[in-house]
């Protein structure tokens, strides 16, 4: 004869959900009961703390991510405005693009078309990359995530790419969000041959990133932006459709431009009004907007000196022959 309830399934009678789960000593425990959690808020990937014997689920935890990716969230709502910067109004436009999908989604979906997921900005150094990033992120109440290029070059196998993915992980839990990436070109390189494991951690990061921009869908509120000064030595890999698909340049400024970017950062100074913008513009001929920037506050440190009230044209041109010395001092070395 059979042996009394030998044949009666208990998964069919069993009344509760079960649940399984997965240790951190990578031991797999089915559960028939779950514990103080109603099971119908569990999903799959939850992080549980369980009781040490019975393994019962005491409390759901919030997500594990690695303590340099929390650290890259901008608490700040950045403040730059489309204003504070001079003479890029088309690329402030272009940016604009990107990240409109963010704050009038409907209009895509009643098109029926698939936004970009991300720009490249690139261009010569201090022409207001990292400004127009910010300024973007200001103008959509985004969260902003500001990852560097060299942060994700980590020094053990795999510690970069999970940098990578905690950070795209964070970035859908608090969307609408930008991830800025400044200084791609540290891990964007074009892909070689190379027998120097260092060379091949930093390929691994880039396949990674590579897998996160494939990973999410255009119409997740997830845009992400990249900053370089070397175009030319990205991995084509990254700037296809689908991708970094958009391509903005970020040129040296116009002399029209040179002067706005001199009004816009001496707003705030008391300025004589005699001082001409235009003339100080023709005379930065090859000047960026962060050496512009460095003019207006040499030229308000030499009023100060002055015990002035105002600051007046002659600062601002001693102001630009300051800068230009800077730029051409050469390096000196003493043993």
């Amino acid at each position: 004869a059979e042996e009394d309830g030998a044949n009666i399934d208990l998964d069919s009678q069993r009344k509760g959900k079960c649940v399984v789960l997965k240790t951190s000593t990578r031991q797999t425990i089915f559960l028939p009961v779950v514990g103080l959690v109603d099971p119908d808020k569990l999903k799959p990937g939850d992080l549980v703390g369980v009781n040490k014997d019975s393994y019962l689920i005491l409390d759901t935890l919030p997500s594990e991510y690695d303590s340099r990716v929390k650290a890259m969230e901008v608490d700040e709502k950045p403040t730059e405005d489309y204003n504070d910067i001079g003479g890029l109004e088309k690329q402030a436009k272009l940016v604009e693009a990107i990240v409109l999908p963010m704050t009038h989604k409907e209009r895509f979906q009643k098109l029926g078309i698939r936004p970009p997921k991300g720009v490249l900005l690139y261009g010569p150094p201090g022409t207001g990359k990292t400004l127009m990033a910010r300024a973007c992120a200001a103008q959509t109440n985004a969260t902003f995530l500001k990852l560097a290029g060299p942060q994700l070059v980590q020094m053990f196998i795999g510690d970069g790419a999970k940098l990578v993915r905690d950070a795209f992980q964070l970035a859908k839990e608090k969307s609408p969000c930008i991830i800025f990436i400044d200084e791609i070109d540290a891990i964007g390189t074009k892909r070689f041959d190379s027998e120097v494991s260092g060379d091949r951690e930093v390929q691994r990061t880039m396949l990674e990133l590579l897998n996160q921009l494939d990973g999410f869908s255009s119409d997740e509120r997830i845009k992400v932006i990249a900053a370089t000064n070397r175009a030319d030595i990205l991995d084509p890999a990254l700037m296809r459709s689908g991708r970094l698909d958009r391509k903005i340049e970020f040129p040296h400024p116009t002399e029209e431009a040179r002067a706005r970017i001199l009004q816009i950062h001496s707003r705030k100074m008391n300025v004589h009004p005699d001082v001409n913008f235009e003339e100080l513009a023709r005379s930065t001929d090859d000047f960026n907007g962060a050496q512009l920037k460095a003019v207006c506050v040499e030229a308000g440190m030499l009023a100060l000196r002055r015990d002035a009230t105002e600051v007046n044209h002659e600062d601002f041109n001693e102001g630009i022959i300051q800068v230009q010395a800077k730029k051409k001092a050469s390096l000196n070395y003493y043993a």
